[in-house]
């Protein structure tokens, strides 16, 4: 167990790595194509100082959980089926997840390159429509969950004190549902320096610790490389930030973080470790309906979550410092909720 350990350790130090030194790489080149962020017009006045920074930075890291995740699961299918009967879980079901995982992850992250190079070509910010992205991100998730319904994987998911749950065909629904939210709650995290790379950075060690408790050591190496390539991309991205991961990255992250849910079948999970996602996202769903039920009245100053405490004379360094610290709380708690409950 103590090489697995090593091997993981290794998994986060490459694609850190790999991230942060193709960053040095990356700026320069989407510097060179005016690929620059354009700022909404209704947003924090004090974000106009980030017009044209660069977007797509998400490729950095992109990259990293790729290239670290692809290698990693060969080198667990190579070296690991002689120690299953001791130690591991189901090593087939592993890779499926994972190379399933990331292909949803990578699926949803060209949707996120095509809105973020309409958004460079038309100068503004408006890419896609929300329809085409929502339909886009449905056949995406449909065409994941179809690939784990081709390969075998039943329609049960484990919570945590309660056990396998059945939901039949009701779990398609449902999963895409979460899918879809969870993506898009990703991408509205995007908001501030260094925001949702710190806190995916987060999400990725809980399930590192999760998967570690329930022998996915495929899985464990996984996190760890998207926990690694998210630091990578922190050293570009933190405030004042060199470059924006962009819809590219955003949608990716959301991809990977439900990818890694299901792989240990517990998407329950995405409750209390996407609780910032979540916040954000509902944020903007009860700023938008309030807006219309009242005819003009605010119920934050300004959504998502973040802009209203920045609005609150909150710096950018400390909404992600306490953002970051809630993610941490919950991540421990989602790890007890495994530990103690499954």
């Amino acid at each position: 167990m103590l090489v697995y350990g090593i091997w993981t350790f290794c998994a986060a130090i490459a694609a850190f790595l790999i991230s942060a030194v193709t960053g040095k790489f990356l700026i320069p080149f989407l510097h060179k194509l005016n690929f620059g962020q354009t700022i909404l017009e209704e947003g924090p006045k004090w974000h106009k100082s980030k017009q044209g920074t660069p977007i797509m930075g998400g490729i950095m890291f992109i990259i990293a959980i790729v290239a670290v995740s692809v290698i990693s699961t060969v080198v667990y299918m190579l070296t690991g089926s002689g120690f299953i009967e001791t130690y591991f879980s189901d090593i087939s079901r592993e890779v499926t997840f994972i190379f399933a995982g990331l292909g949803l992850a990578l699926a949803n992250g060209l949707i996120g390159f095509i809105d973020d190079y309409t958004k460079v070509v038309k100068k503004r910010n408006l890419g896609l429509t929300a329809i085409q992205k929502l339909v886009l991100q449905f056949a995406v998730a449909g065409a994941y969950l179809a690939t784990l319904g081709i390969a075998g994987y039943g329609t049960s998911t484990i919570i945590p004190f309660v056990g396998s749950v059945d939901l039949g065909f009701f779990y398609y629904i449902i999963a895409a549902i979460v899918i879809v939210g969870v993506v898009n709650a990703v991408n509205l995290t995007d908001g501030v320096d260094g925001l949702d790379g710190s806190i995916t950075f987060f999400v990725a060690v809980s399930f590192m610790l999760i998967a570690s408790k329930l022998y996915s050591l495929g899985i464990t190496a996984v996190s760890a490389a998207i926990a690694g390539a998210c630091l990578g991309f922190l050293v570009w991205n933190f405030h004042p930030a060199k470059v924006f991961m962009g819809d590219t990255g955003s949608l990716f992250l959301g991809g990977i973080v439900c990818a890694l849910a299901f792989a240990v079948n517990m998407p329950i999970l995405l409750l209390p470790l996407g609780i910032v996602y979540l916040c954000e996202m509902f944020s903007v769903m009860l700023q938008v309906g309030y807006f219309k039920l009242t005819h003009g009245k605010r119920l934050f100053k300004m959504s998502p979550i973040h802009h209203h405490f920045e609005m609150c004379g909150w710096s950018e360094v400390k909404i992600v410092a306490v953002f970051s610290a809630v993610t941490a709380l919950f991540g421990a708690g989602s790890f007890l909720l495994v530990l103690f409950g499954v």
